[in-house]
């Protein structure tokens, strides 16, 4: 066997099962190796940034690894910024990187990239393939590294792609979550008895169901209140289940909802910062009067922490009915189209188990506080703030969970970065309906503009006007059926169509 040929053969031994791919010439050993070795479902991605929001989306939804690959630094450059949104979700991904013969690099030819420097910025792991290493125990060392809930880089030249090797055993270097310590449990458990106004703080890479019940738990043992970032991974939400607030984006209310709190207990969850330097406001939320204790850390199991601070508190097994919301679905909304009825709609309609993955920027604030009691859902977030997650994180989380539907809730800015996964889902036939927020204009940018202080002119007004965007003849001519809604009553008919359908549908929302 081939170099490419043992890489995909290790990827699929470990479990690997889709590779989100925007091959080149450096990489089409690894294409052919699909073929020859089997087992793994290649997925295209006209750009780059959608192979890595894709794999974002597919691994926040299945906890396991995802495989992308990527055409030399270029190809790498392009698919940065969803890995880095990937990072901060700690999303576990292996993108294997085609590079040029060993023997072809001195020469500088026009593709030529410093490919380590950039994976740097995002990997946990990274290793760039050597004659004398097996390229097999190199997949397996990068897919065993991304376990751990990060990215880990694997760059491989061609020629060592097109080498044959002697037949090895490949040895699992199996990693060991760190355990959370008892005395930090006791600790924390002492913080949340003593009487004070505390926050207990849920991580921001995956809150699920289990842990959700188990933070309820020690809510109703100690009565705490349950908070997590305002960008969490994967947070399940919905009736049956306690209600988690989300820290506020702007610094303003952040620091107002946090001011009242006298201790924090921090369960895999970083200490909030503001999201830029804003002058006369500091950089860190908390006061230092108050008080910070860190139960465990990203890398730990939070069910493991939550777990073992609920039995120290000698919480009831199953929280009570008042730890938990009750189902309550808001009316569908008739009239004039605007941020508010969108939200409304679709905490209405989307059905038990759907995935909502939120790019919509300033049209969503509204949403989240009016889905505590709708049917239980899987909420994704833009964890690293780098626009042009949504349509790629949905695509990847329709092929996860192909009996799910998945409602991407996208602005109109943001998904022109990466508007080609469109073109993807309809190709795999996936179950996405992507709202598009259409008011033609980067909103956010205005109200940082009052952030700042100051009046846009012309020049700078043109900066934030995207007017002209036709999104469904983008949609069309992507073979997704796209449709236009300018009443809150078309935006539920097609919604509600869109959702009994099969396959991908766009609605274009003007606002």
């Amino acid at each position: 066997m081939n170099g490419a040929e043992y890489i995909i053969k290790a990827a699929k031994d470990s479990g690997i099962e889709v590779c989100f791919a925007n091959p080149g010439t450096t990489e089409l050993p690894l294409a052919v190796a699909l073929d020859t070795v089997g087992g793994i479902r290649p997925v295209l991605c006209l750009f780059e940034g959608v192979c890595t929001g894709a794999a974002d989306g597919y691994a926040r939804m299945l906890q396991k690894p995802a495989m992308v690959l990527l055409h030399l630094g270029p190809g790498l450059a392009n698919g940065i910024a969803n890995l880095h949104n990937a990072k901060r979700a700690h999303s576990k991904i292996v993108t294997v990187v085609g590079e040029h013969s060993t023997w072809h690099r001195a020469s500088d030819p026009p593709l030529a990239m410093n490919i380590e420097s950039l994976a740097q910025t995002v990997s946990g792991w990274q290793r760039t393939c050597r004659s004398t290493d097996h390229p097999g125990q190199e997949m397996t060392d990068a897919i065993e590294a991304a376990r751990t809930g990060q990215i880990a880089t694997l760059i491989v030249p061609f020629d060592l792609q097109t080498k044959n090797y002697s037949p090895s055993a490949v040895i699992p270097c199996n990693q060991v979550k760190p355990s959370v310590g008892g005395n930090n449990v006791k600790s924390a458990a002492a913080l949340l008895r003593g009487g004070k106004k505390v926050a207990l703080v849920l991580g921001s890479k995956y809150i699920g169901r289990k842990e959700l019940m188990a933070a309820a738990r020690i809510k109703q043992a100690c009565g705490c209140d349950l908070i997590t970032d305002n960008f969490p991974a994967r947070i399940e939400r919905g009736a049956g289940l306690p209600d988690v607030s989300r820290i506020p984006y702007l610094p303003e209310l952040a620091m107002d909802m946090l001011s009242k709190y006298e201790i924090f207990v921090f369960a895999g969850a970083k200490e909030p910062v503001a999201f830029f330097g804003y002058e006369g406001i500091p950089a860190n939320y908390l006061k230092d009067g108050q008080k910070k204790f860190h139960l465990s850390t990203p890398d730990q199991d939070l069910l493991e922490a939550l777990d073992m601070l609920a039995d120290e508190l000698d919480a009831p097994k199953v929280p009570g009915p008042g730890m938990v919301t009750s189902l309550k679905i808001p009316q569908i909304p008739t009239g004039a189209l605007n941020s508010a009825k969108i939200c409304q709609a679709i905490a209405a309609l989307q059905p038990e188990g759907a995935i909502i993955v939120d790019e919509a920027v300033t049209t969503s604030l509204m949403y989240y506080p009016i889905t505590a009691g709708v049917l239980p859902f899987d909420l994704m977030t833009l964890t690293g703030g780098a626009i042009g997650q949504g349509t790629p994180c949905a695509t990847g989380a329709a092929i996860a969970c192909p009996d799910r539907p998945v409602i991407n809730f996208q602005a109109d800015g943001a998904g022109m970065y990466t508007l080609q996964a469109l073109w993807t889902q309809a190709r795999e036939g996936l179950n996405v309906t992507t709202l598009i927020c259409s008011n033609s204009s980067y909103d956010i940018l205005k109200i940082e503009y009052g952030r700042l202080k100051v009046t846009p002119g012309k020049s700078a007004l043109r900066l934030t006007d995207l007017s002209g965007i036709d999104w469904v003849s983008l949609g069309k001519g992507m073979g997704v059926p796209s449709v236009k809604a300018t009443t809150a009553d078309e935006l539920s008919k097609e919604l509600g169509r869109a959702l009994n359908d099969q396959g991908p549908h766009l609605i274009q929302m003007m606002i």
